[in-house]
């Protein structure tokens, strides 16, 4: 064993020795290698952090919300139906929603405002996102404008700023009271936006659903779980879309792994033909080249991905944050969690580390199975 570990070591300072002989083209190769994994990584990262995110904050979403369908739009639900639902058999609670959004021009961005009776809100106040306080620079004391659907000015005054650690779902959320959000949309006291209902049994949710179809034959029962798997969609998508939009950078990574599978230089022909030619065997030159081609690819990867993690989790990820968050005007300001996913790990190094490592072993097994004297006379 001690052999083999000291025949292996010798192995690595030669090949070391051989990288630094052509450093300029080593290491030109090397900075094109590390940009395209951090590229690959800073992409999975990400949308792989947001969708962690919004997994673990929609774990408190509710069990079922209901919405009441109308030509196949959404509508208003009327109060009525509350008591039909908590009738169903499986339901612990139901209440109703109230929540919209507002368009405001002097930003041009849509808010969304939802009421919050547990907040005890008188009807002229107003709790606001903290990224709406940043971009009108107002906060509590002040008062926010809001027009109402009759064209009148509707004066709320703040009470508090969302804390910026829920910035991911309050970056643009204002919360108001039931009489103040019925007072800017003028809606009656019997109608609410959708309704939320607490399930006894989880696991029972979607026959709850179903009774809730036949019910309310006009309603659409929506899980918590289809949620869910809406938000893996949308980031598989928007993260399909940025691959396609990176499409240059597989076709990079082909053509220089296709460079190194189309053979040696002259140079190097004559350096494998003199270690034939002073006793280094065929199995020799195989493990030196595997050795290169290691170093090489995984000095790479470890630099793009460690690059790439602290790009995404403590800079910003300002690099693809606007594709993959959305096209919002309202940015949230957050920092994702940091996170290693050993198998997104595993299926990058399989993705960037291998077909370079075998690119490279193909030309040093044509060129140790020539015959010394020929190699050296390349």
């Amino acid at each position: 064993m001690r052999a083999f570990l000291e025949r292996q070591k010798y192995l690595i300072d030669y090949t070391l020795a051989a990288l630094l002989r052509r450093k300029t083209r080593n290491l030109g190769l090397l900075l094109v290698y590390t940009l395209l994994v951090f590229l690959f990584a800073s992409v999975l990262l990400l949308s792989q952090g947001l969708r962690r995110e919004a997994t673990l904050l929609l774990q408190d979403a509710p069990e079922v919300i209901v919405q009441r369908l109308v030509a196949g739009r959404h509508d208003l639900l009327p109060a009525a139906w509350l008591d039909t639902l908590r009738r169903i058999r499986g339901v612990a609670s139901a209440r109703g929603r109230l929540w919209g959004y507002y368009y405001d021009p002097a930003v041009k961005a849509n808010y969304t405002l939802m009421a919050a009776p547990e907040r005890g809100l008188a009807a002229d106040e107003i709790v606001i996102g903290a990224a709406l306080a940043r971009v009108r620079q107002i906060g509590v004391g002040d008062y926010l404008s809001l027009r109402a659907t009759d064209g009148r000015p509707l004066p709320l005054k703040i009470t508090g700023v969302l804390e910026s650690a829920s910035e991911l779902l309050s970056a643009d959320l204002l919360l108001l009271s039931d009489a103040g959000f019925r007072q800017l949309f003028q809606l009656p006291p019997e109608v609410y936006t959708d309704a939320v209902l607490a399930v006894r049994n989880p696991r029972e949710a979607v026959t709850v659903a179903g009774k809730i179809a036949l019910a309310l034959p006009a309603s659409r029962p929506i899980l918590r779980a289809e949620i869910l798997r809406t938000y893996d969609a949308v980031f598989h998508w928007r993260e399909g879309m940025v691959f396609v939009a990176l499409g240059s950078l597989p076709l990079a990574f082909l053509i220089l792994a296709w460079d190194k599978a189309a053979g040696l230089s002259a140079e190097e022909k004559r350096e494998i033909g003199i270690l034939k030619a002073i006793g280094w065997e065929t199995g020799d030159i195989l493990r030196m080249k595997l050795w290169e081609g290691a170093l090489l690819s995984l000095t790479a990867f470890l630099a793009g991905y460690l690059l790439a993690w602290w790009q995404v989790f403590y800079g910003g990820a300002r690099l693809f944050a606007p594709v993959l968050k959305g096209w919002a005007v309202l940015y949230p300001d957050f920092r994702l969690t940091p996170a290693v996913d050993l198998q997104q790990v595993l299926v990058l190094l399989a993705v960037t580390v291998l077909p370079y490592i075998v690119a490279t072993l193909i030309p040093g097994w044509r060129a140790a199975i020539v015959d010394p004297d020929a190699a050296m006379r390349g």
